[in-house]
């Protein structure tokens, strides 16, 4: 079973309890960059109120920044849950998979999964990605909210939040470092 609930990172010590052999893969990406993806998105959709912000229009980039960021907002609830199951108990369960390793090399970042999940690997054609959620994002006033490049690859660009609202979130990466993984999560 798959399943993309954000929330399951705050439920670590239920899941091993009544699913020991559950595995947690939590896709990891730096805040500021994450806080602009949404940005960006809303930009784009400036004719559109989003379910992001419960169809509220207007605002401010600062303001749909601290909404999404906020500890039951849609950035800042699956945060708070990762550094919970992060820094818990229950941590022998948890994958951190970064969006840099996913970008930079698919094939070991996968082959990293399947070695986690107990898995044999499975091959990917990183050319030709496909998925489609175009009628929820429409639903959600949000389209592109799950768009997918067709080729797996980074894709530099410059930000469009402000600097010091990107500065604000810039240190927020607290897996990459390794003094605070005290209980050695795998982190890809």
């Amino acid at each position: 079973m798959f399943d993309t609930n954000r929330a399951w990172s705050a439920r670590m010590g239920v899941l091993k309890t009544l699913l020991p052999q559950s595995r947690v893969i939590a896709c990891v990406r730096d805040m500021p960059w994450v806080i602009d993806s949404i940005e960006r998105l809303v930009q784009r959709n400036a004719l559109q109120p989003s379910s992001i912000f419960n169809y509220t229009p207007g605002g401010t980039v600062y303001s749909r920044a601290d909404g999404v960021a906020n500890g039951d907002g849609l950035v800042g609830y699956p945060y708070n849950a990762l550094k919970e199951a992060f820094f818990g108990e229950s941590t022998g369960n948890l994958m951190l998979l970064q969006y840099e390793t996913l970008v930079a090399d698919p094939q070991a970042a996968l082959a990293a999964v399947y070695d986690f999940i107990g898995e044999p690997g499975f091959a990917h054609d990183f050319e030709r990605v496909e998925y489609d959620a175009v009628e929820f994002d429409r639903k959600a006033g949000t389209p592109g909210l799950h768009t997918v490049r067709p080729k797996v690859g980074a894709a530099p660009r410059e930000t469009v939040l402000p600097p010091d609202l990107f500065r604000r979130f810039e240190n927020d990466a607290f897996w990459r470092n390794p003094a605070l993984n005290r209980r050695g999560v795998r982190v890809v």
